[in-house]
């Protein structure tokens, strides 16, 4: 199986958008050094390549549509550190090679795209054509978490010995000979409440309230990101 051409990875990425966006490029760009650098072909059918990404957003789905890496099929996570980057390992061989745009990409995008009308469009552009030396930055690396215990093992369950829910792939965590679920260990991202009638969510990326009444949310007819695609 032949590497997918750039152009044909971008545009799997863009089923996923109404636009691609220079981050959709990087991901892609960054996944095909991957495919490169642990001479891997990709995008895979198998589950041999795992990617960690230090970021969310339009950058994963770049890394996606190139690696064949999907938080559903359990090869793709999430570490989020806010940085545009991600890391690859080969679960077989073990290597490992961290990749990230150089530090001056903004800048030289635009020698690559004369023709570009914004700082946007160099970058969509620039982004595109340019070698892999002078885009991206790759480090081998080792993995200071254990890959077998990441993945953790299909089929394996238990259950909460507090709250009775069941846990997959090995996520239980033992406290005084009990085997409990994080959330019951103490390392819950959440707090319930319980409050009558009324439930207010405040997004992060928005000033805007959902409410809803009684279970039922009130409809939404437009949210506004205040993301920057840049």
């Amino acid at each position: 199986m032949l590497m997918k051409h750039l152009d044909e990875l971008l545009r799997d990425c863009v089923t996923h958008h109404h636009r691609l966006c220079p981050r959709q490029v990087l991901g892609a760009r960054v996944g095909m050094l991957a495919a490169s650098l642990l001479a891997l072909d990709l995008p895979q059918t198998d589950k041999r390549l795992l990617a960690i990404t230090e970021t969310d957003g339009c950058f994963v789905d770049g890394v996606s549509a190139a690696t064949g890496c999907y938080v559903g099929r359990r090869t793709l996570r999430v570490e989020d550190f806010g940085k545009v980057a991600a890391v690859f390992v080969d679960t077989r061989s073990q290597r490992a090679v961290r990749i990230a745009p150089r530090l001056d990409v903004r800048e030289l995008a635009r020698r690559f795209a004369p023709e570009a009308r914004s700082r946007w469009e160099a970058q969509l552009l620039g982004y595109q054509r340019m070698p892999d030396d002078d885009l991206l930055d790759s480090r081998w690396v080792t993995m200071r978490i254990n890959i077998a215990g990441l993945i953790g093992h299909a089929g394996v369950r238990v259950n909460c010995e507090a709250c009775g829910e069941e846990i997959i792939n090995q996520r239980e965590v033992t406290r005084d000979a009990r085997i409990l679920c994080r959330a019951c260990a103490g390392q819950a991202y959440y707090v319930e409440t319980r409050l009558a009638g009324v439930t207010t969510l405040t997004l992060p990326w928005t000033s805007k309230l959902v409410q809803s009444y009684e279970g039922f949310p009130t409809p939404v007819e437009h949210w506004e990101s205040t993301w920057n695609d840049n």
